[in-house]
């Protein structure tokens, strides 16, 4: 499809740092004005200053704690108050904990449900009427390759994008024949702030080769401007076959395949000194 970036404004969630920064950049250089929005004031003041001595979009920044209960209505209020139409939604603000699920603090839990679902669900529905009417708009959920597989030691993240992957295609499905396009974003690793604060054995998810935001947001991009848009898409060549894999096996083997990759005192392979 032909997308008119120009004529957008994209609310934009977790665009301080990581995958919520690659999207600002590369929209903002597309000429899409944004309202970007961030828990650390200071970092999303220094994004929008960034954005707009690198680029002529439009930019406004609205620091928000989307775990607050009334987040998502009061920014809704402040967009509104700022005379700002919204065109486009990327639900990208997020975090996760990376620990066995007993003994771990039942308020950052449900801190992690209401950034990663409830802010989501409720941003899509506030602004979903305006996005309708505005023309040829799009909702991006950032969901996770923990979608598609359980998650030990991660159990409530991979719940939460479980459920944005869910979330999103019905909502691509319901708005089928309308200007809007709606996908979910999965990606697996990435070199991201992502893994600070998780946990003292979160360091287990960045082995390996790490995918970087700019991949991300190429991969969401790519699929944007594609003809006919499916409601998902998963990020890198090596997630997509591992998800693949795992469809061929049973749910009692994922789950034990899975709590062995997250364990943080597995065996790391022997190391050649030659």
């Amino acid at each position: 499809m032909t997308m008119d970036y120009r004529a957008q404004t994209v609310l934009l969630t977790g665009a301080s740092s990581g995958i919520g920064a690659a999207f600002a950049k590369a929209l903002a250089a597309r000429g899409s004005n944004l309202v970007i929005v961030a828990r650390r004031a200071e970092r999303l003041a220094s994004m929008a200053d960034e954005l707009r001595r690198t680029t002529d979009a439009r930019i406004e920044a609205i620091p928000t704690d989307l775990s607050a209960p009334a987040a998502a209505s009061e920014l809704h209020q402040e967009i509104a108050d700022r005379g700002i139409h919204i065109t486009s939604l990327i639900n990208n603000a997020g975090f996760g904990s990376f620990a066995m699920f007993p003994g771990t603090d039942p308020e950052r839990l449900a801190a992690e449900i209401a950034v990663n679902v409830t802010a989501p669900v409720h941003l899509t529905a506030a602004f979903l009427p305006q996005m309708r009417n505005a023309g040829n708009g799009f909702i991006i959920n950032l969901a996770s390759v923990s979608a598609y597989l359980p998650s030990p030691r991660m159990a409530v993240y991979g719940a939460t994008k479980a459920f944005a992957l869910s979330f999103t295609e019905s909502l691509w499905a319901e708005l089928r024949g309308t200007p809007l396009t709606v996908f979910a974003v999965s990606p697996g690793a990435t070199g991201t702030e992502f893994t600070t604060g998780m946990g003292p054995d979160a360091g287990v998810l960045t082995a390996g080769k790490l995918r970087t935001p700019e991949d991300v947001v190429t991969t969401a991009l790519h699929h944007l401007e594609r003809r006919d848009p499916g409601p998902a898409v998963i990020d890198g060549r090596a997630n997509r076959l591992g998800v693949l894999m795992s469809r061929f096996m049973s749910r009692r083997r994922s789950a034990l395949m899975m709590a062995r990759v997250f364990d943080p005192d597995r065996q790391s392979p022997p190391q050649s000194t030659g």
